[in-house]
């Protein structure tokens, strides 16, 4: 699929994704969100890829819904609405399943689904005047896709207040529920993100992609599976040729 509303380069063994619909807030659209998904479908099976950088072109990081796209559904039958919908929800689940660490930099506002990249984001990074919101109730709606990522981030408690008033919400407060990881001006935006891609780039790929793959196994099971599951996960990775490499590296500078 040729990209319209994405733009993509690559720098390295980083990727990086802007949103490309400056002129409406890069809003999601049908179009976006099959570009996007086929995005993740490629980049997911690319072993050359270590990290993804998430941005939006012009003054907004992503504002939602796109206001055409939202008034098409009124007319949508019930079939057309979960198709439509389903397609929505793959595309963030594949984006949240990346085996890669993904790095959203967000700058003016993240609304809505906008706000819903920033919680599938590994390290989500605002600049220190950027705006949030889970706003679909003003609209009558439900932030439904977004959901099961939005609570894994900021939990039940801050959750319900947030989707049940739609209010919008600064850059500090999104760091203090755990929605984004830094604030920083914005200024210092791509800085703040070059310095964590050092980090990760720094990292065994294969155990970044086990540490992440962990985290979404553990996360909500019970004490006794989380061992079970934990256990396991360590001793293969303690003898991958990964960790055997770079744990003898180390020792040799010990």
């Amino acid at each position: 699929m040729a990209e319209t509303h994405l733009k993509i380069r690559r720098e390295g063994a980083v990727e990086y994704v802007v949103l490309n619909r400056p002129k409406i807030r890069n809003a999601f659209n049908e179009d976006l969100i099959a570009e996007m998904a086929a995005w993740a479908a490629r980049a997911g099976h690319n072993h050359e890829v270590r990290a993804a950088v998430l941005s939006g072109a012009g003054t907004i990081f992503c504002a939602g819904g796109d206001l055409e796209w939202m008034s098409k559904m009124a007319g949508y039958s019930q079939e057309d609405n979960i198709r439509d919908a389903t397609a929505a929800a793959r595309m963030f689940s594949a984006w949240d399943n990346l085996p890669f660490p993904v790095v959203a930099r967000i700058h003016g506002a993240a609304i809505g689904g906008g706000a819903g990249l920033a919680a599938i984001a590994d390290i989500a990074i605002a600049s220190s005047d950027a705006m949030f919101g889970f706003t679909e109730v003003k609209l009558g709606l439900i932030p439904a896709i977004i959901a099961p990522y939005v609570l894994a981030k900021i939990g039940r408690s801050a959750a319900r207040e947030l989707f049940l008033t739609g209010r919008r919400f600064t850059a500090e407060e999104a760091k203090q529920i755990g929605l984004v990881h830094a604030v920083v001006p914005a200024e210092q935006l791509d800085a703040t993100v070059t310095q964590y891609l050092d980090e990760i780039l720094a990292a065994g790929p294969e155990a970044i992609a086990a540490s992440k793959a962990l985290i979404g196994r553990i996360c909500n099971c019970s004490t006794e599976e989380a061992m079970r599951l934990s256990v396991a996960a360590i001793a293969e990775r303690r003898v991958s040729a990964e960790a055997q490499t770079r744990m003898k590296a180390f020792l040799k500078k010990s």
